[in-house]
């Protein structure tokens, strides 16, 4: 119970805090307080008369009842809590001893018989020469002659007067 009323007073204080530091309301009460500028006349086009506008009736004050008081919650005695009577366990019974094993001796383990292999053979020391088939003629291609570029002459650069900024030149952002 005491978590859920800390999170309500933490929402609470959360939303008073944001609608405190909003500013619709200083910009709504400025844009009431400034008059608006007249605009300006279109040669040409004949200025539209204001409609009047219509006044708002005042709003009776109401009086409202008075609050009516909050009941006090009626103090409630909590019976105490039984003791526990000590108990007396029972000895803890005593372990059995293991006894001792005897156990047969390890068996020999059999020696393995020296193996014989074959000699290796003996791998060539010459690669036999074999005889590839010859190489086709590639045929010549003659290719007919590049045509000539004409020459363009690019009018000249235009400055750039002193002052401008070069986004190019300027320093990258630190990171």
């Amino acid at each position: 119970m005491a978590s859920a009323s800390g999170l309500f007073a933490t929402a609470l204080v959360v939303a008073l805090m944001l609608a405190g530091s909003s500013t619709s309301r200083a910009a709504r009460h400025l844009a009431d307080v400034t008059p608006a500028a007249a605009p300006a006349a279109v040669p040409g086009i004949p200025a539209v008369p204001k409609p009047p506008v219509p006044t708002v009736p005042a709003v009776p004050a109401v009086a409202l009842p008075p609050m009516p008081a909050v009941p006090t919650a009626p103090t409630v005695t909590v019976p105490p809590v039984p003791q526990v009577p000590a108990a007396t366990l029972p000895p803890m019974p005593a372990i059995p001893a293991v006894p001792a094993a005897t156990l047969r001796p390890m068996p020999a383990v059999p020696a393995v018989p020296a193996a014989t292999l074959p000699p290796m053979p003996a791998a060539p020391t010459t690669v036999p020469n074999a005889a590839l088939p010859p190489m086709p003629a590639v045929p010549k291609v003659t290719l007919p002659p590049m045509p000539a570029v004409p020459k363009v002459t690019l009018p000249p650069m235009p400055s750039i007067p002193s002052g401008v900024p070069m986004p190019f030149l300027a320093p990258p952002p630190s990171a």
